[in-house]
Formats: structure tokens, C-alpha cells, sequence
């Protein structure tokens, strides 16, 4: 018998793959299971200061977590871009530009609706602050989920890929509040090209997550550098969401006033 944290060094994941061939057993705890056994209180503080991080699925939730090669995101790199809160600006305030981003489902029993919210910091910085995805609507709850969020954070736009049923998109969006300050994008490049400027922002250090976002960042860090996917689900769609809210805050095209002589 070996027990260990599952840390993804060679004997491990030789020892996961040959649990499919059934010649090894695998079984999992997490830190949760023992709760009876320890301080009052531990199991919370290390969930405050380590849930959803790298380091806490792995010590908290046995989780093996491997490193994709060629992907556009490592786990490293996200690792580095966490925060635990946003400085505020020279007006205390700590966002000065809030955007929610939606990758809509093709339909309503299919992939997730990619729900990411991010805005830029008093320090220039893009900081993501929520991943409000949600799975399994109707266009009518997906598009609530959207309102409720750009309500909560007090967006200052609505971006969605209109690809898929531009003008159902929009109406759905408007029937869930009137008053959303919706913008269509349309993807003429495939999901992998459009984020890699996104990733160069992150390796940059221009972006930063303000906690963690484990289904999001599992997305992120299946996006492969060549083109494809092999992260969880058929379709990185929260990772597309934070694509589109990331290049509307930071990648945007922007008017430069300028003085000319005479």
C-alpha cells in the first residue's frame, strides 16, 4: 500500500494509470473526512486560505492535478496571478471598469453558458472576480444569471459571442432586464487564437485572479498552444467567457486623442 498527496511526479500518475488497467486500486480523501479528528476550526481556515487553489485540491481534496503540455495557461502561471483582494485607487475605488462576458449555449440541454466577470483596477491591472457559469438552462435562466451578476458587480457592459443566434441572444438578454448594456462580439478566429493574447497578459502580469476559479482555471489550462482542447467538458466555454472580457478590458481598441498643428 502507498498513501500520499497526490503530487504529479512519474510514480503516482504510473500508479493512477495502471488502477484503469485494474492491476492497482486507487482510493481518495479529503481533509474534510477527517474533520472528528482535528482542531476545531482547521478544516474552515485552510478552506479559507487554500480552497480551489492548486495546493488545496491537492492537499485538502486528494485531487491529482496534472500540467498540460503546450498549453497556454499553466497552473504555475495562474498560481502567480492570485490575489486575495483588489487594491483600491487613488479614489478608493477599487474597479474602475467592471465588464460580464457570456459564451451562450448552443442550446438549452448542451454546454455550459460561460458567465466571467472582470474589470481593470486603479492600477491598470485586469482582475477576474467571479465565474458565474452556470449549466443545464433554458436561455430564459441563463440570461437571469447574466443580469443577476452584471447587477451584483455593477457592470458596466454585458460583452456576448453573438456566433450562435445573434439577435435571440440580445432579446433574450433585454427580456431578462431592459436596461443591460449589451454588446455583441462576433469570433472570427477560433477559441485558441483568440486567447492567446490573453495568456501573453497573464505571463505579462497584467492580469490576476482575486481568489479561485477551479472550474474556470481546469478550462483554462486545457486550451492547447497548437490549436484543440483537452480540458474538462466538450467546450472550454467559461474559458471563452473570460476571453471575451478580458480582450474588451485590455485589448480593445481605444481612441488616443491627439493635437495637430496647423
Amino acid at each position: 500500500m502507498a498513501t500520499t498527496t497526490p503530487r504529479p511526479v512519474a510514480l503516482v500518475r504510473r500508479l493512477v494509470a495502471d488502477a484503469a488497467a485494474g492491476s492497482v486500486v486507487v482510493t481518495r480523501g479529503r481533509t474534510a473526512d477527517n474533520r472528528a479528528n482535528l482542531a476545531d476550526g482547521f478544516v474552515e481556515a485552510m478552506e479559507r486560505s487554500y480552497g480551489g487553489t492548486r495546493l488545496g485540491r491537492q492537499e485538502l481534496d486528494g485531487e491529482l492535478i496534472e500540467e498540460v503540455e503546450g498549453a497556454l495557461w499553466s497552473r504555475d502561471l495562474i498560481e502567480r496571478c492570485r490575489v486575495a483582494h483588489v487594491p483600491g485607487g487613488q479614489d478608493g475605488a477599487a474597479l474602475r471598469r467592471v465588464v460580464v462576458a457570456v459564451d451562450p449555449p448552443a442550446s438549452a440541454h448542451g454546454d455550459a453558458c460561460g458567465i466571467v466577470v472582470a474589470g481593470v483596477g486603479g492600477d491598470g491591472r485586469a482582475y477576474v472576480i467571479a465565474d458565474a457559469s452556470v449549466e443545464g438552462c433554458s436561455p430564459e435562466q441563463w440570461a437571469r444569471a447574466v443580469a443577476a451578476a452584471a447587477t451584483v458587480h455593477g457592470a458596466d457592459k454585458v460583452v456576448a459571442e453573438a456566433n450562435n443566434g445573434g439577435a435571440m441572444v440580445e432579446s433574450v438578454l433585454r427580456a431578462a432586464d431592459e436596461m443591460l448594456p449589451v454588446k455583441l462580439v462576433h469570433a472570427s478566429r477560433g477559441k485558441v487564437a483568440r486567447a492567446e493574447p490573453v495568456a501573453a497578459l497573464y505571463e505579462a502580469g497584467r492580469v490576476a485572479h482575486r481568489g479561485a476559479f477551479p472550474a474556470l482555471e481546469d478550462e483554462m489550462c486545457g486550451l492547447l498552444t497548437g490549436g484543440g482542447y483537452v480540458g474538462p467538458g466538450r467546450s472550454p466555454d467559461r474559458a471563452d467567457a473570460l476571453v471575451w472580457a478580458l480582450t474588451e478590458l485590455m485589448l480593445g481598441k481605444r481612441g488616443e486623442a491627439r493635437v495637430r498643428g496647423f
